[in-house]
């Protein structure tokens, strides 16, 4: 055989030649590829040893890409369950030492109803809706990355419906918002101080601050969840479909220290949490790398500069000439057995669709 079965694989599922085969392809909605887009294709072909080498080489090459992606990949799962361990610290008080210990001992557990300043869900209005300018409405959609995302498909609704049909779910800069429509649920976000007053679909409740407990220690407590978790199994909704009740966020139990010391932990969480986000990007620039090794290996084997040429190694003239013969005996063959053999690869085959 005069093609490494490796290197041909290597260089058919290449990104460059991929890209190739799709751009001449035919079908709209169904990518086709006929015989003449096959045998149009330019494979480079050097001799025969230098492609078991380039295929060898790629084998070990991209076996440590693989296993740098796997790495990278168990990190990112290290990271997301860092993250859950802050909360998980921050919310039994073992986070900070000098907020009192263990606070499944010290702290009392109070309802949202109790400590919050208002716990609200909000609702859609049959009219009143306008485009650019207005009370900025926030649907679940715009809750992304644990907060909010007013660019995803903004609406606005009329000051008038505001403070109208719409007044009992007026958010305010500091609130807390978490979805009760899912799945998922347990998307939360702070309110920002972009506009003065918010509103809310039905989909959301929002949890304000009061004198005992604050945003930062509100928005920890519905990240970390324990609430949800707790009544995963009475939620209710259509097919698909999960939802909590107003009167269910009402009866969160949340525990509750001092102000001094909810601000102490927000503060170590935030320190945390951006450690974590450097960390993170570390991560996400790391993987942008190891994603371009493959095509980037794989470009530099078909272009010959992976592995050094052997000048001992069978010459490309010299291999059509070989090529060119076993295509004589071959047809030689097929004529004296009188019959019709399937095609068979030619000379100019080997010129047109494997030599550069």
């Amino acid at each position: 055989m005069s093609v490494d079965s490796t290197y041909l694989q290597r260089f058919l599922s290449s990104p460059a030649t991929v890209a190739k085969l799709i751009g001449d392809s035919v079908g709209s909605t169904m990518v086709n590829l006929n015989q003449s887009v096959l045998l149009g294709l330019t494979v480079p072909l050097p001799p025969l040893a230098e492609q078991k080498r380039i295929a060898d080489k790629l084998d070990t090459m991209l076996a440590c890409v693989d296993a740098c992606q796997g790495r990278l990949d168990r990190a990112s799962d290290k990271l997301r369950l860092f993250r859950k361990s802050v909360l998980s610290a921050a919310v039994s008080g073992q986070l900070c030492t000098s907020c009192g210990g263990d606070g499944k001992h010290t702290w009392k557990k109070a309802r949202a109803a109790d400590v919050c300043a208002k716990v609200q869900s909000g609702g859609t209005p049959k009219s009143g809706f306008v485009s650019e300018s207005g009370i900025p409405f926030l649907k679940v959609y715009n809750i992304v990355d644990q907060q909010v995302a007013f660019d995803c498909r903004p609406q606005f609704v009329t000051a008038e419906v505001n403070r109208g049909p719409l007044a009992k779910s007026v958010a305010l800069p500091g609130d807390v918002l978490m979805n009760i429509v899912g799945p998922p649920l347990g998307k939360v976000a702070v309110v920002p101080y972009e506009y003065d007053e918010w509103n809310i679909n039905q989909a959301i409740t929002l949890f304000r601050p009061s004198e005992k407990i604050t945003t930062g220690w509100l928005y920890i407590l519905l990240c970390h969840g324990e609430n949800i978790r707790d009544i995963v199994n009475e939620t209710r909704g259509s097919a698909g479909q999960v939802n909590i009740s107003l009167s269910q966020c009402r009866d969160f139990l949340f525990p509750v220290p001092s102000i001094d010391e909810q601000n102490k932990i927000v503060r170590k969480v935030g320190e945390l949490f951006s450690l974590a986000d450097e960390i993170e990007k570390r991560l996400v620039a790391a993987v942008k790398s190891v994603e371009r090794l493959t095509p980037a290996l794989l470009a530099k084997a078909f272009r010959g500069e992976l592995v050094p040429q052997d000048p001992n190694d069978e010459s490309a003239a010299e291999l059509l000439k070989r090529l060119a013969g076993q295509q004589s005996e071959s047809r030689a063959g097929t004529k004296r057995k009188g019959s019709k053999g399937a095609r068979q690869f030619t000379p100019s085959d080997a010129e047109n669709s494997f030599i550069e």
